[in-house]
């Protein structure tokens, strides 16, 4: 059997394992279905980095994809399914992706992204007529035990960092179990925080880091609900009727719980819940202490990046006593660093660009990158995110603002760069910035400031509006975009990008 947890499917095979708003999968349907897709991916060529992606909404079959993936030794790659197919096109080619798996709201733009990067296999579920139909595909695969003394590939993650365009980066070993054989990752996923729990709830898209690593906990014998989009009743609902243990949330979930009526709130019962992660961005403080009061202290902050995993960790009893910390560093991170302009380190309780110590020496890695990595770095194995903060005397880390330009909004990180270079393309734009300003369901929102070639004759918002979208997925686009005499560019043609940002915050920018 593909699944490792297979005394799952011996013996207790008609217990629901995998679940989403349209179908409700048993421990014997998932490890036979498992057993096909890791079949069926041996039998094609993967390419040289064995590359399998899934773009495609949240559903039960993207788990399938990716687990199937997984045990069959692929590296797969979620590609975000708001993407436009250009988008989806230069992931697929950068990663070198021989297989695509799409669902139907995609298979569109599936198709047409597969066709520009010359992906030469397209497997659409629940798409009657696509070239290749998931549900034939399995059928035609073997049911046999796939080999399980294969080495495990990590998951290719796209993600903007701190500059540039986004980039592929392996999942790093802090979020990869590791192992030399699958049998070895699936025990060493055994190990993880929500495979000690009961059934996880997966919340946000499963093209995020959070919601992917807590799928993952299926192939080690945890049930998993998987919700299609968020809905805040609906989160409340999954947690009474399945009585699920653990999930990940983002700040903007949280707001939107907050947001409910109490009469909705009082309706469902929460108290099965032990492991709340929140990631993606800092959460406000007065935000956390609600949701604290209200599910109890089941909160473990994760404060990270694509890149490197988490690397500082607080928990609930923690934070009360330091609100507004994402934690201290955790292993195999040994201590922020925080330095001024000249890369001097600076005492606790002063604020500087934050770096951290990787104790392996490993750091960020970019693997088509080396300029980018080398960026990353004040010295080898010390690394930024891209962020601006202090340590207090205890060793508590507090983030205060960002030095790179990557925006946050709702948890996904935005690169600025993508929108600047259409809007750019305006015939009526001179110049452009494009930032992040406060917006109190999000944390940010994407602003963008534009100097006309003709002040008479500026471009019309709508109009600039109008092109990001044709081009860019709709959470990339501007929500707002005042036209500028300039954007401060200086004699290098650089921009203080901080500078700019700060007349939209109250006194000085905090992050959270």
């Amino acid at each position: 059997m593909a699944l490792i947890a297979a005394d799952r499917a011996r013996e207790r095979p008609d217990e629901v394992a995998l679940r989403d708003d349209r179908v409700a999968l048993r421990w014997a349907e998932v490890n036979a279905t498992l057993d096909r897709v890791a079949n069926g991916l041996h039998a094609l060529d993967l390419g040289p980095n064995r590359r399998v992606a899934v773009y495609a909404e949240n559903a039960v079959e993207v788990v399938l994809a990716h687990l199937g993936a997984l045990l069959a030794g692929a590296s797969s790659v979620p590609v975000n399914f708001h993407l436009t197919a250009d988008e989806a096109a230069y992931i697929l080619r950068d990663s070198g992706t021989m297989v695509l798996f799409v669902g139907p709201e995609n298979l569109e733009r599936g198709l047409a992204a597969a066709e520009q990067a010359g992906v030469p296999m397209v497997i659409a579920w629940r798409s009657p007529g696509a070239p290749v139909e998931f549900e034939r595909w399995l059928a035609e695969a073997s049911d046999a035990e796939p080999p399980t003394d294969i080495p495990p590939r990590p998951n290719l993650m796209y993600t903007s960092g701190t500059t540039g365009f986004p980039k592929g980066v392996d999942l790093p070993p802090s979020m990869f179990a590791g192992g030399s054989t699958i049998t070895e990752h699936i025990a060493g996923l055994q190990q993880s925080r929500f495979a000690q729990m009961g059934t996880h709830l997966v919340v946000g898209p499963m093209y995020h880091t959070g919601p992917l690593s807590g799928m993952r906990t299926l192939a080690a014998g945890t049930p998993a609900v998987i919700m299609g989009k968020f809905d805040a009743e609906a989160v409340l609902r999954n947690i009474d009727t399945y009585k699920a243990e653990s999930t990940v949330m983002v700040p903007t979930h949280f707001k939107r719980l907050l947001e409910l009526p109490a009469e909705v709130k009082a309706k469902y019962d929460v108290s099965s819940m032990k492991l709340l992660s929140h990631t993606g961005a800092a959460c406000p403080i007065d935000v956390k202490r609600d949701m604290i009061a209200w599910f109890g202290p089941v909160f473990v902050d994760a404060y990270g990046a694509t890149e490197v995993g988490t690397i500082c960790s607080i928990a609930s009893a923690e934070w009360l006593e330091h609100p507004g910390s994402v934690g201290r560093v955790i292993p195999p991170f040994t201590r922020a660093i925080v330095v001024d302009d000249d890369n001097n380190e600076v005492p606790a309780g002063t604020e500087g660009r934050l770096y951290f110590e990787d104790g392996t020496g490993r750091g960020i890695v970019y693997p088509n990158d080396p300029e980018k990595t080398a960026a990353s770095h004040l010295r080898p194995g010390v690394f930024t995110i891209g962020e601006i903060g202090y340590v207090d005397p205890d060793g508590y880390v507090y983030i205060t603002d960002r030095f790179s330009d990557m925006i946050v909004a709702g948890g996904v990180n935005i690169y600025p760069a993508e929108a600047e270079a259409v809007i750019h393309e305006h015939p009526k734009v001179a110049d452009v910035a494009v930032i992040g300003v406060p917006n109190a369901d999000l944390g940010e929102a994407v602003k963008a400031l534009v100097v006309p070639v003709d002040p008479a004759d500026p471009p019309t918002p709508d109009e600039l509006m109008a092109l990001c979208r044709s081009r860019l997925a709709g959470y990339k686009c501007p929500r707002t975009i005042d036209i500028v005499s300039t954007v401060g560019r200086n004699a290098m043609g650089k921009i203080n990008k901080r500078a700019l940002r700060a007349p939209y915050w109250e006194g000085t920018r905090s992050i959270g």
